[in-house]
């Protein structure tokens, strides 16, 4: 499927995660989605295969929040935003399976980046 969310959405359903109602709601709407294109050797080669995919859908649906808030936050297009996010410590962090970022709240996460991006202290 070329739509990630609605993937994601479908292996929730199929795990027992959403109701029927929940995603037959989802399918009816149509929201622009992100894609990335890995276009060279290189950033191939920077992929790495995770056998976890409910972390992996975790950390999916909090890099969406992040970036969503930031676009509204920053009053910068996607392109500049997701460019900010991606090149963050903070997603570096979240990435990383191991360091269990993906437990915590995407705003205990939000302010993390905030606090990078803009040099402050985060708020607690």
């Amino acid at each position: 499927m070329a739509d990630d969310k609605i993937q994601r959405r479908l292996k929730k359903f199929l795990a027992g995660k959403i109701t029927r109602e929940n995603f037959m709601t989802d399918l009816s709407k149509h929201a622009p989605t992100h894609q990335i294109c890995f276009c060279s050797v290189a950033s191939l080669q920077l992929l790495k295969h995770s056998s976890s995919n409910e972390i992996n859908l975790d950390i999916i649906d909090i890099n969406e929040q992040l970036i969503e808030q930031l676009i509204n936050d920053k009053q910068i297009d996607e392109i500049q935003v997701t460019d900010i996010f991606y090149n963050s410590e903070t997603f570096a962090q979240l990435a990383d399976e191991t360091t269990e970022f993906y437990k915590r709240t995407w705003q205990e996460i939000y302010e993390m980046l905030k606090a990078e991006i803009y040099k402050e202290k985060p708020t607690k």
